[in-house]
């Protein structure tokens, strides 16, 4: 009997209930996906083992479910289901962060805790109850991530993580003190218990990866090699572009925006810069009121709808209980699937002169975080609520980052900042970070680059301080493909939007297209193009490289 498309929605089903279990967690806010209560990643042998058996089952039966003679939507949403699939082999057992990676292992760790502290209070009594539970298993997960490195770990990963986790213990106990007013009495009494243990087992787990790396007890960087790399293009980002073409557009737009910056600069060069916010309540209320008027510039622009019913993003100070840990993940709260009337918030640093690279840019004029970081709010608000229930779902990130990143350049062209000179020659360098990051994304997947050299590089061309360009390509040589998303997803929704124009001719209409990109930012560009021009040159591409599972890296 042929599947039907209910067969498939509720494979999809169970297999996003299986993952929010069994999904490492991401240090990135997009990736992130609402747990059950309790949760903890589980990156023992055993426990990844597991993980191997089951997802073989899920692709026995997501490969009997064949949707070849369904409508262009059901095969699309066939097709993301494989994407997610097969990212889960390339997590298990070719990037292998879980025994290799120190920063990885680090976010396992800490990461949990992390992130339940990252939507504003009230905290009710299911997050408390998780806050206990997480400082709890510190301790053993130390003993574990210890166990996997001591086999397969990687020296260079093993010092950014040590630098990293400098004073952790002290830095965990601050966190925990300022929680106590936020949480009962009970609650703050059981963390207050558990959060010595917890402490020094952060602190071994530190001095540990000093020694080890230190001895030379650890291994050489692990190079995922540009046949694995493509695979991960053809069967998971579903891109068609080689790694080389890939890099030969990013310096094509890296250079273009080298020019347009220097141009822009050199036109407004009389005109004084910015000043900083006054304190951070002006920051929070700036930012506030920009949203406001760039909700209002969008509608009025005709470029995206502004339902009254999509939720706002906002900026809020650190609370002083996430500020000790803020180097574990990008510090907001976009909210989740079942929380998407929230409104998001990102939370941002007291503005002084010496703020990192995407902080200092936001002191001056919070708009240039609103048109990524409030793209992306919007965007996921709007997946979250798709039809498709598969495609509410992270899968990869060129279509998210890209949209994201696609919005910069956009808001750019359609004039947004016609009254910040220097926020235009700001968007122009965040284009230029952009574009380097596909440079650096391929060189260190292939073993052009090691990853001082990786930061070298983004510290003298961007450029950037060492703080920020150090963070970024530790979290790019765990997640080969994550750092090109930005640059190679932009590329492709404006060769969509190009296309479309030319398709549609009189009829095209910018909101109508932001309204289905956006819509549809879950799913890669490959398959947007696909449903809306009925353009199916770029699935016949992919599947030259023939089914993924036949051909595992």
């Amino acid at each position: 009997m042929t599947p039907t498309t209910a067969d498939l929605e509720r494979l999809g089903t169970e297999f996003w209930a299986w993952r929010a279990v069994n999904s490492f967690r991401s240090a990135d806010d997009i990736p992130r996906i609402e747990r059950p209560a309790d949760w903890l990643p589980r990156f023992d042998p055993d426990g990844v083992a597991a993980q191997r058996r089951e997802l073989d089952g899920f692709i026995e039966r997501w490969r009997a479910t064949d949707a070849s003679s369904s409508p262009i939507g059901a095969q699309i949403d066939h097709r993301l289901l494989g994407s997610a699939l097969a990212r889960v082999h390339w997590e298990l057992d070719v990037l292998r962060n879980w025994q290799r990676d120190a920063v990885f292992l680090t976010s396992q760790i800490l990461g949990p805790w992390f992130d339940l502290l990252l939507a504003p209070p009230p905290f009710d009594a299911g997050r408390q109850a998780g806050l206990v539970h997480v400082l709890a298993a510190m301790p053993a997960a130390v003993d574990q991530a210890i166990a996997n490195l001591e086999r397969a770990g990687v020296a260079t990963l093993a010092r950014v993580a040590a630098a990293s986790l400098e004073g952790i213990g002290p830095r965990l106990a601050e966190s925990v003190e300022a929680l106590a007013s936020f949480v009962d009495t009970a609650t703050g009494s059981a963390l207050a218990e558990a959060q010595p243990a917890a402490s020094a087992s952060l602190t071994r787990y530190r001095d540990w990866l000093v020694e080890a790396a230190g001895a030379g007890r650890l291994g050489p960087d692990v190079i995922v090699g540009r046949e694995a790399f493509v695979w991960f293009l053809r069967h998971v980002a579903l891109v068609t572009a080689d790694p080389e073409e890939l890099v030969r557009a990013a310096l094509h737009d890296y250079r273009r925006s080298v020019v347009g910056e220097t141009v822009t600069r050199n036109r407004h060069r009389d005109v004084p810069p910015a000043p900083l916010a006054a304190d951070i309540d002006a920051l929070v209320a700036d930012e506030s009121a920009a949203e406001a008027g760039v909700r209002a510039f969008y509608d009025g622009e005709g470029l995206l709808s502004q339902p009254d019913s999509l939720r706002h993003y906002f900026f809020a100070a650190y609370p002083p209980y996430l500020a000790p840990l803020a180097f574990l993940g990008v510090t907001d709260d976009l909210t989740g699937d079942t929380r998407r009337e929230r409104d998001a918030v990102s939370y941002v640093r007291e503005p002084v002169p010496d703020l990192p690279y995407f902080d200092a840019a936001n002191a001056r004029d919070p708009r240039l975080g609103i048109i990524h970081e409030g793209a992306h709010s919007q965007q996921l608000a709007l997946a979250w609520a798709h039809p498709s229930a598969i495609r509410r779902r992270y899968t990869d990130s060129v279509a998210n980052e890209g949209i994201a990143h696609y919005n910069e350049e956009l808001m750019l062209t359609a004039g947004l900042f016609a009254d910040a000179p220097h926020s235009q020659t700001t968007v122009f360098n965040f284009i230029r970070l952009r574009a380097l990051r596909v440079v650096v994304d391929v060189n260190l997947a292939t073993g052009v680059f090691s990853l001082d050299e990786a930061v070298d590089f983004f510290v003298r061309l961007v450029p950037m301080d060492v703080e920020t360009a150090t963070e970024e390509t530790a979290i790019y040589v765990a997640t080969p493909g994550l750092a090109m998303s930005y640059h190679v997803g932009k590329q492709e929704v404006q060769r969509l939007l190009a296309d479309a124009v030319v398709a549609k001719g009189e009829a095209f209409s910018l909101r109508e297209f932001h309204d289905f990109v956006w819509r549809n930012g879950n799913v890669p560009l490959s398959l947007q193009r696909w449903e809306l021009l009925g353009d199916r040159s770029d699935v016949d591409a992919l599947d030259t490289a023939g089914p993924w599972f036949e051909s595992l890296p």
